[in-house]
């Protein structure tokens, strides 16, 4: 590494208002490294970024770029500069090929010039190759998925001259394999000697992808390490500020009657296909498998959004047919799905309408708005679920991704469910809050609820399951019991062993 960091930052501190976001936060950042950037949520993480992408001026510190100190930083002299920034969300123009969109961020604003058509096209085509994506530079943005428009960000980043490369959570909407390419390009991008400072809450990703790793806590550096110097436990310690012997709650209760009862249940529409299993009162089941593998696709077929067309579907011991979420609310089903942006939290409501949004015709029967008892019944749920927030009134879009989770939560919690289906739980969600979610499902189960437990986290399944369903090619392909090892779930999912009933 070279004396001089790419980028040096030097007791950065910014407060809004009487909220103190940093607190003398240091950190650099080297050519040719990937520097993780780790924090819960509030930690300080974005507020950072915006300084060295130039949205905020910070209050007090230095930033230095190749050793020379930068004042006054703006987006266009942090892009000048060549700093870019790839967010979970790429600001695209959907309704522009890859090409134009590439062509506005890289090519001079002139008034009255003609477009170089061929020329654009080509340098589109070599800067998407350089990163391996298979993109053509005639699509639209708009037909483009998640991964792949974040690819088109990171071309225009490289066409642009970056330098310094910050990634915000680029893994958060990803399969498998498109994650792998990301990691290449990333790699790619090490190796040509750009910096790279990589933002995600999955801590396998910072140990597969980073050479050093800084954690923000409460708006301040808590501790740099070099990533083969450190391990989980000591990551999660910093983040949290405390040990976390016990990251997954040990269960509490012991199976009671079944509650959900499925025997060949199948909707060829939806790729799901004589699927048997029971879930049982007190009882969390969780259902691992790879993308794809029709876990999703499983749990709309039993909330009745895409309705079993074969099979028996049973709920306490009663045969029941489930033709819409409903009659799904109606019998005792809840279902917290696994994109709370779009169907889980309505972020302009108050938090008080999003957790009463499945009950509003028992809180205001004839049409009677009793304010005072939703506010009441939201108070209760905020102190339940510890939610962090200003109050019931506070917009659903201030909160963290946890507490977005909590509030989705309470929403399925107020129809007092008997079975409790939790698609992705704590995806994009910080350890800290992970962990909290954690012990409401425990407490849950304790309580007496069915909980069928969907997650890509293997070690979230392995951790909170009290049986394991394996799901493939839209089948379940075997039930494991809990304490089962990762090798053995992921040797039924792949097909190479049938799982034990």
């Amino acid at each position: 590494m070279s004396a001089a960091p790419l980028l040096a930052l030097r007791h950065l501190a910014k407060s809004f208002g009487g909220a103190r976001a940093l607190r003398g936060v240091d950190f650099d950042l080297h050519a040719g490294e990937v520097h993780a950037l780790l924090g819960e949520n509030g930690a300080g993480k974005s507020t950072l970024i915006k300084i060295v992408t130039g949205a905020h001026q910070p209050d007090a510190g230095s930033i230095a770029i190749a050793g020379e100190t930068v004042a006054d930083l703006t987006p266009a002299s942090a892009r000048k500069l060549g700093i870019a920034c790839i967010y979970q969300q790429p600001a695209l123009f959907p309704d522009l090929t890859v090409a134009e969109n590439i062509g506005l961020r890289l090519e001079p604003a002139a008034a009255f010039r003609r477009v170089a058509w061929a020329a654009r096209r080509r340098r589109a085509q070599e800067l998407l190759t350089r990163i391996g994506a298979a993109v053509s530079p005639e699509a639209e943005v708009r037909s483009l998925s998640m991964p792949e428009q974040q690819l088109v960000e990171i071309a225009c980043a490289l066409g642009a001259g970056a330098r310094i490369v910050i990634m915000d959570e680029p893994t958060a909407s990803l399969t498998q394999k498109e994650q792998h390419l990301l990691f290449a390009v990333v790699h790619e991008l090490r190796n040509t000697g750009v910096g790279v400072i990589y933002i995600s809450h999955r801590l396998e990703e910072i140990f597969t992808l980073a050479d050093r790793v800084t954690v923000l806590r409460d708006g301040e550096s808590v501790g740099t390490s070099r990533v083969g110097d450190i391990n989980e436990s000591e990551l999660i310690r910093l983040m949290v500020g405390r040990e976390m012997t016990q990251i997954y709650p040990p269960s509490e209760s012991a199976p009671g009657d079944t509650v959900l009862a499925l025997r060949e249940v199948g909707c060829p529409g939806a790729g799901v296909q004589g699927v048997t299993f029971e879930v049982h009162a007190g009882e969390v089941f969780g259902l691992a498998g790879l993308v794809g593998a029709g876990r999703t696709e499983l749990a709309r077929v039993l909330f009745g959004l895409t309705p079993a067309t074969v099979g028996e579907i049973a709920l306490n011991g009663r045969r029941v047919a489930v033709r819409s979420p409903q009659e799904a609310v109606a019998l005792g089903i809840a279902y917290v799905p696994e994109d709370r942006r779009r169907h889980g939290v309505v972020l302009e409501l108050p938090i008080a309408h999003n957790m009463t949004m499945a009950i509003h015709r028992r809180l205001f029967p004839a049409a009677w708005l009793r304010f005072a008892a939703e506010r009441g019944l939201a108070l209760d749920f905020i102190r339940n679920l510890a939610v962090k927030c200003a109050g019931p009134a506070a917009p659903g879009g201030s909160l963290s991704g946890g507490n977005q989770q909590k509030v989705s939560l309470a929403r399925w919690l107020a129809t007092k469910p008997r079975l409790l289906i939790l698609d992705e739980p704590t995806q994009g969600v910080d350890v800290g809050a992970k962990s909290e979610i954690h012990k409401i499902i425990r407490r849950l189960a304790k309580d007496g609820l069915a909980v069928l437990l969907i997650s890509s986290d293997l070690p979230e399944v392995l951790g909170m399951s009290d049986r394991i369903g394996v799901m493939r090619g839209g089948r379940l392909v075997g039930i494991l019991p809990g304490g089962s090892d990762a090798p053995t779930v992921m040797a039924a999912a792949l097909g190479q062993e049938k799982g034990a009933a």
